[in-house]
C-alpha cells in the first residue's frame, strides 16, 4: 500500500467512501483503502458465520441468566435514545434478559432523545439508572477540549459513559455490560479523527491547562483500573449486535412500530452538542465528515450502495436540523458569545498528541490492548 505524504493529491477509495480527509489513509494497487480492507478482515475474524450466530447468542444469554439468578438485574445496558442502544434493549427484553438501563446525562439531550428513552423503557418495562454530572464542571471540561483546538471534543462524554457503566455494573453486582457498538455499522473510523477516550491522563492534562474547577462529579476510570477489572472478569463487554444479523434500516422500522421511536436526523444526533460537533465543528474546522466513515461501513455491509452513500455526502450535514438554532443553543449553554465560539473554531488546529497523553503506552501495548478487548468480550 502507498503511504501518505505531507502534501498529497486528493484520492478516494474505490470500494468505500473514505478519502484523504483522513491524513493517515493508505491505498493498495486497486485503490482500496486500509479502512475497508480492515473492515472485511474484522468481519471475517470477529463475526460468526450466519449459521452459528444463533447458537453463540443462546450460549451468551444462558450464561448471563445463570450468573444473574437471585439478582435484581442480570446485566446493564447503556441507553442514549439513539438507534443502536435502543435496539439493544429491545432485543435484550426479547431474549428474556433483565437489564438495568443506564444513562449518562451530560446536559445535552435533545427532546427526541429523552422521549425515545422514556417510550422504549416504558413499553419494555425496563428500569433506568441515570447519572447526572454537575453541569458547571462538565461545561468547563468540554470547553477545555474546544480551547485545546483538538478534533475529538466528545472524549469527556465517551470516557464518562464508560466510567458510569463500570461503576453501575459494580453497584448492581454484574460483570455484564451490553452495548450497541458493532462492527457492521461502526467498523470504520480513523484514529486521527477521534483519538482514545480512555486516556484519562490526556483528559486531566487538558483540563489542568484550560480549566479551573475540580472534577468532583465527572466519572473517571484509569487505564490500569479498567484493565484490571477486565482481566479479573469483573467487566465483560457484550457487543450484542455482533451476534445478530443487524440491519440498521430494518431495526429503525421495528423500533418505530414497537417502541414509538423517532428519528433525529443523523448518527448520534440525539445529542444537541454531538449534532453541532459532528455536523459543523469537525467538518468546518478540520475537514472531517464523520458521515463518510459511518456511511462507508454501511456500504461495506451491503446495506447501502456506494452511489447512495456518495449522494448522501452531497447533502448538508444539517439538512434535517437547524444549524442556527443549535449554534445559538451551544453559545447560550456554554455562556460565551458567538464571536468567542467563532474564535475557537478558527484557532490553529492541534493534535491530541500535542498535549500530555498516554498514547505511547496505548499504541505500544497493541498486543495487550487486543487481548484486553477480546477478554472484555469473552462470556
Amino acid at each position: 500500500m502507498t503511504r501518505p505524504e505531507a502534501l498529497r493529491p486528493y484520492q478516494q477509495c474505490t470500494r468505500c467512501l473514505m478519502d484523504t480527509s483522513d491524513p493517515e489513509i493508505v491505498f493498495d494497487e486497486q485503490g482500496h483503502c486500509n479502512h475497508c480492507t480492515r473492515y472485511f478482515s474484522r468481519i471475517a475474524r470477529e463475526i460468526a458465520p450466519a449459521g452459528e450466530r444463533e447458537a453463540r447468542l443462546a450460549a451468551v444469554v444462558a450464561r448471563i441468566q445463570s450468573e444473574g439468578r437471585g439478582k435484581d438485574y442480570d446485566c446493564i445496558a447503556g441507553v442514549s435514545g439513539g438507534v443502536d442502544s435502543t435496539y439493544v434493549i429491545y432485543k435484550l427484553k426479547e431474549l428474556g434478559l433483565r437489564p438495568l438501563a443506564v444513562h449518562f446525562d451530560n446536559g445535552w439531550n435533545s427532546e427526541l432523545a429523552v422521549a425515545n428513552i422514556k417510550n422504549a423503557l416504558d413499553r419494555l418495562k425496563i428500569d433506568l439508572h441515570t447519572y447526572v454530572v454537575d453541569w458547571e464542571e462538565f461545561k468547563e471540561l468540554q470547553m477545555s477540549f474546544l480551547k485545546a483546538s483538538v478534533p475529538n471534543c466528545e472524549i469527556p462524554t465517551d470516557h464518562a459513559i464508560t466510567a458510569t457503566l463500570v461503576k453501575t455494573a459494580r453497584m448492581v453486582g454484574t460483570p455484564y455490560v451490553i452495548n450497541g457498538s458493532n462492527i457492521v455499522t461502526e467498523g470504520i473510523l480513523p484514529i486521527p479523527w477521534v483519538y482514545y477516550s480512555h486516556d484519562l491522563k490526556h483528559i486531566k492534562a487538558l483540563h489542568h491547562r484550560f480549566g479551573q474547577l475540580p472534577l468532583k462529579t465527572f466519572p473517571k476510570i484509569s487505564l490500569p483500573e479498567f484493565t484490571l477489572r477486565i482481566l479479573a472478569g469483573r467487566y465483560r463487554m457484550v457487543n450484542l449486535l455482533n451476534y445478530l444479523d443487524y440491519d440498521k434500516a430494518a431495526a429503525v422500522e421495528t423500533m418505530k412500530r414497537e417502541l414509538g421511536w423517532q428519528y433525529y436526523g443523523g448518527k448520534h444526533y440525539e445529542s444537541i452538542y454531538t449534532r453541532w460537533y459532528q455536523g459543523y465543528y469537525l467538518p468546518v474546522k478540520f475537514g472531517f465528515d464523520k458521515r463518510r466513515a459511518h456511511l462507508s461501513a454501511l456500504v461495506c455491509a451491503g446495506q447501502m450502495t456506494r452511489e447512495q452513500g456518495l449522494a448522501e455526502l452531497q447533502r448538508d450535514p444539517y439538512a434535517d436540523n437547524d444549524l442556527v438554532t443549535d449554534t445559538d443553543f451551544v453559545v447560550k449553554k456554554f455562556g460565551i458569545t458567538r464571536e468567542q465560539l467563532d474564535q475557537l473554531v478558527k484557532a490553529p488546529n492541534r493534535k491530541h498528541t500535542d498535549y500530555p497523553n498516554a498514547n505511547s503506552f496505548i499504541e505500544g501495548s497493541s498486543s495487550l490492548r487486543n487481548f484486553i478487548r477480546e477478554r472484555a468480550k469473552r462470556v
